[in-house]
């Protein structure tokens, strides 16, 4: 990366590649997280290093403690319960909204994903999957077109990540009945059905927690 793109521009994309590492697992979870290794992998100054913690520790996904530094935020039964009893709900309000405020473009988008979601099931390609559900799931928050929504999911949605590919990643066989969970979204969406698609958004979100639970440290 050059020094000479904006700061806050590095910053933004040293962030990313180092938030896809926390969610896949290749940074574990509890691992240090120390500035001149990461200025040196990405060939940049400390300044927008401390940038990038400072808006991973944002997102949930990296905690900072005073002469202790950085670490990824460690995975555990009672964070994976805070998360998701807060992401539950939203998740399901924010299906119904997007049913009852869709446009076509938004029906067509979703159908699109989840042909893709289809084509990784038949693959078992375990990451495509993981993408494109990502996908469906930002595709129905822009559906449900609620600003305030969208701005209490992202940060809920940025920790969940990592709990979410977990759970395909220890789970290959709950990728069936999320494919047909999210086929019968899109319907009731397309539809403007949203009781449907929030009792539908929540009972997949219960059904991929409680088998998270059995593989996360308490």
């Amino acid at each position: 990366m050059s020094e000479n793109l904006d700061l806050s521009l590095v910053s933004r994309r040293v962030a990313e590649v180092l938030e896809a590492d926390i969610v896949f697992g290749r940074i574990a979870s509890g691992a240090r997280i120390v500035e001149e290794d990461i200025a040196e992998r990405f060939g940049v100054s400390r300044s927008p290093v401390r940038e990038s913690i400072r808006l991973l520790e944002r997102d949930g996904l990296v905690l900072r403690a005073e002469r202790r530094g950085a670490r990824v935020s460690p995975m555990s039964r009672r964070d994976l319960d805070e998360v998701y009893s807060c992401r539950l709900p939203l998740e399901g309000i924010a299906a119904a909204e997007a049913a009852l405020r869709r446009k076509p473009d938004d029906v067509k988008n979703l159908q699109s994903i989840l042909s893709n979601l289809q084509r990784a099931f038949r693959k078992g390609d375990i990451t495509a999957y993981f993408e494109a559900n990502v996908a469906f799931t930002d595709t129905v928050h822009e559906a449900a077109d609620n600003t305030t929504l969208k701005r209490l999911l992202g940060t809920i949605s940025k920790q969940a990540l990592r709990y979410r590919f977990l759970a395909y990643r220890s789970f290959p066989h709950l990728m069936s009945p999320s494919l047909d969970g999210n086929g019968e979204v899109v319907e009731a969406i397309r539809a403007q059905k949203g009781d449907e698609a929030r009792v539908q958004t929540e009972e997949m979100i219960r059904g991929s927690w409680a088998a998270i639970r059995s593989c996360v440290p308490e």
